[in-house]
Formats: C-alpha cells, sequence, structure tokens
C-alpha cells in the first residue's frame, strides 16, 4: 500500500485525544479547574499508559491544573473506558505542554528584536 503506513498506536492516540478533549473540558466546568485543553496524546506499544499532554489558557495556572487532572486521572480514564471501545484502557499521566509558551516567547523576541537588515542585499 503506498504512502503513509499509520501504526495502530497512533490511531488509538488520536481517539484518545479527541475523547480526553471533551472528558477534560467537561472536568474543567464541572470541578472549577483552570481552562485547559489537550494537545497531543502519546501512547505506548503496549497501551498500557498514555501520556496526555495539556495547555493552559493562563501558563499561570497550568501547575494547578495539572495537579488537579492528575488527581482526577482514576475518575477521567473511568469515562474514558466507557467512551472508547478498547480491550484495556490505558493509565493517564497528564504533563504540561510548554510549547505553546516556547512559540509565544519566540514570536515575543522576534518582535522586540527585529532581524538587522542585510548590507549585501
Amino acid at each position: 500500500m503506498p504512502g503513509k503506513s499509520f501504526h495502530r498506536t497512533d490511531r488509538v492516540a488520536a481517539q484518545l485525544r479527541r475523547e480526553l478533549g471533551l472528558l477534560v473540558h467537561q472536568a474543567v466546568r464541572e470541578h472549577g479547574l483552570p481552562s485547559v485543553s489537550v494537545s497531543d496524546v502519546e501512547v505506548t506499544r503496549d497501551m498500557a499508559h498514555a501520556k496526555v499532554f495539556v495547555t493552559a489558557l493562563l501558563p499561570g495556572s497550568s501547575k494547578e491544573a495539572v495537579k488537579a487532572l492528575k488527581e482526577l486521572a482514576p475518575e477521567l480514564r473511568h469515562r474514558l473506558s466507557q467512551a472508547v471501545r478498547m480491550r484495556h484502557t490505558p493509565e493517564l499521566h497528564f504533563h504540561y505542554d510548554d510549547s505553546v509558551d516556547k512559540g509565544e516567547r519566540i514570536e515575543e523576541l522576534l518582535r522586540d528584536h527585529p532581524p538587522a537588515s542585510d548590507p549585501d542585499a
């Protein structure tokens, strides 16, 4: 089959990202957590564990949000098991995804320090 091959873990991770996005959004509303969204999910090959990366609307509240999600992980795993048909639902491990913060920092640096004009041009 020509083209890109997709591994089962990639398909499972994409499905978990969609479902966890909804579940985390519900948890934020139900528990009054700082606003976060799921940016990525990585699943181990044996599908026993899933790293769930979240970004925070307000970066200052990221630690509080990740801590709360870690405490809610068993409940979220149970809800996930009801939403997704899998023999074994992976254990959820929440991590803060700082790539958005790093990107904003780079943009800020570029705005504050524009590149010097090229004398050869």
